[in-house]
């Protein structure tokens, strides 16, 4: 009986300890990089610079990408979309981010 009782109580203490480290170690993800994928073509070849097109993204979002056609197998089909959308969905601080053609 010690036994049975001494594994609930070290069962529960650990899913408590794995509730808090679950809220506690959250990544937030901007919402907007997984938007900004689905408009990109889906190649993932990489002739971006970065790690396929979720890579290329999440670049856009940082800021860290100034043009789309930077996406070879894009066209105009795909980046007016990503234009628009982002043209309306700011930043948290509510800048918007510059990006062109």
């Amino acid at each position: 009986m010690t036994a049975l009782i001494t594994l609930s109580i070290m069962g529960l203490l650990l899913g408590l300890g794995l509730a808090y480290s679950a809220e506690f170690f959250k990544v937030e993800i901007d919402e907007r990089i997984d938007t900004v994928t689905k408009f990109l073509p889906g190649v993932n070849c990489g002739a971006c610079g970065y790690p396929g097109c979720a890579g290329f993204a999440e670049g856009i979002i940082d800021g860290e990408v100034d043009k789309l056609s930077n996406c070879k197998p894009g066209k105009d089909e795909n980046y007016d979309p990503i234009i628009k959308y982002l043209s309306d969905h700011p930043n948290p601080d509510g800048t918007f981010i510059k990006i062109s053609k």
